[in-house]
């Protein structure tokens, strides 16, 4: 059974690079044909998809946040991890790492993906 686990980032203010890892057990963050991606939801607001590694290690960017993030793994830890430079409080959600056998990037919900994490809230505030 795969298992997605969220890093708590902690107090974050306005002007930070937050980074998020996800930690995951129960398979390989290699295997053929899956994607890795992180997706948030704000207060009041549709989830919205991030970025995404494939199983080869491309990655995939929102465009209107793409100067913003960096997208990387580490195939040792069997973690990848998501940076977002100069956060402010319209960042402030609850973060989600998921796995799918598919690109999926305009998710309504976050059963539409195979497996999910808990989410770990992050809250941009000074």
């Amino acid at each position: 059974q795969v298992q997605l686990q969220e890093s708590d980032p902690g107090p974050v203010t306005p002007s930070q690079t937050l980074s998020l890892t996800c930690t995951v057990s129960g398979g390989s963050i290699t295997a053929y044909k899956y994607y890795w991606s992180w997706v948030r939801q704000a207060p009041g607001k549709e989830l919205e998809w991030m970025a995404s590694i494939g199983y080869s290690g491309q990655t995939y960017y929102r465009p209107s946040l793409e100067n913003r993030m960096s997208l990387f793994r580490d195939t040792s830890k069997n973690q990848f991890t998501l940076q977002l430079t100069s956060v402010t409080p319209e960042d402030t959600a609850v973060y989600y790492c998921t796995k799918d056998r598919n690109l999926h990037t305009a998710p309504s919900t976050i059963d539409e993906y195979d497996y999910w994490g808990q989410g770990t809230q992050v809250t941009v505030s000074s």
